[in-house]
């Protein structure tokens, strides 16, 4: 699997996925509604702001990191999709993801989510504000869940990261 890029319409499917779903449980946009198919993977993909999924196995793997997630956690497009997506989150903070998880299988979606994050590297950031949503296939079976957040705060450094 290659990372989104012109060649393969960055991701134009998975991209569609993550917008009908926001839209459908949020009556949000994740992107803006005017753009075609291709336009919104291609803004998914560069947009400011963090999207990551992963797929409903009992460990789920990312499936999904945007350019923006993919700077924010220190990975390649390689590094992400085969990491399990509890290693998101420090040993400690990885019980308090699964209620997080719980929460959003059984609600569809939340939009309320902080919670601390690590990078590869071991760089740790607060989240603050995240929707948290299931993805669901065609047939209505849940194929996943995805998360978006626009403000973060690393540990270290006392200002707040936001989507400008």
């Amino acid at each position: 699997m290659s990372a989104p890029c012109p060649a393969n319409r960055y991701w134009v499917e998975h991209a569609e996925l993550l917008r009908r779903a926001f839209h459908a449980l949020t009556g949000r946009d994740l992107i803006d509604a005017a753009l075609s198919p291709e336009a919104a993977a291609e803004a998914l993909f560069h947009a400011p702001f963090v999207v990551l999924s992963h797929d409903a196995a009992p460990d789920p793997i990312l499936t999904y990191g945007n350019a923006k997630a993919l700077e924010l956690f220190e990975l390649t497009w390689e590094e992400l999709t085969r990491m399990p997506s509890r290693y998101t989150a420090e040993a400690p903070d990885r019980a308090e993801r699964e209620r997080l998880l719980a929460r959003v299988a059984a609600q569809g979606f939340i939009d309320d989510y902080s919670g601390v994050r690590i990078s590869r590297t071991g760089q740790r950031f607060l989240i603050e504000q995240a929707t948290v949503w299931n993805l669901t296939d065609d047939a209505g079976q849940r194929c996943g869940q995805a998360a978006t957040f626009r403000e973060w705060r690393h540990l270290e450094n006392a200002g707040l990261e936001r989507n400008r």
